[in-house]
């Protein structure tokens, strides 16, 4: 399939197909006429790569995670070496935001509640 018909399927516009490509997200063969083709499975690819990156996750750990993927609308994993302790990491980055953005927040705060 051409990459407006994919980008049809999944919602996703056709700059951020080309990103993921470029990314090693997806792959696609070109055409005699130079056009991206990608495989059918492709619709699956991108579904796991949206909700892999709504999972806050990077394009960077989504490449390494991918492979180790199943299923088709929410990815389930098969824990492929070293993939739990890399997910945990992520975690524990994520938790370390999380406890920032609470203490900008409560400085932010404090700066409201001055006459």
């Amino acid at each position: 399939m051409l990459i407006g018909e994919l980008s049809r399927r999944t919602g996703v516009s056709t700059r951020l197909l080309r990103y993921y490509e470029a990314q090693g997200l997806l792959e696609a063969e070109r055409g005699p006429n130079g056009y991206r083709e990608y495989a059918e499975d492709a619709v699956v690819t991108v579904r796991k790569v949206r909700a892999l990156l709504n999972a806050g996750l990077t394009t960077e750990v989504i490449r390494v995670v991918l492979p180790c993927t199943r299923g088709e609308q929410q990815p389930g994993f098969d824990w492929c070496a070293d993939l739990r302790a890399l997910l945990d990491r992520e975690l524990a980055v994520m938790d370390e935001r999380i406890d920032d953005l609470q203490r900008s927040r409560g400085t932010l705060a404090g700066y409201l509640e001055q006459p």
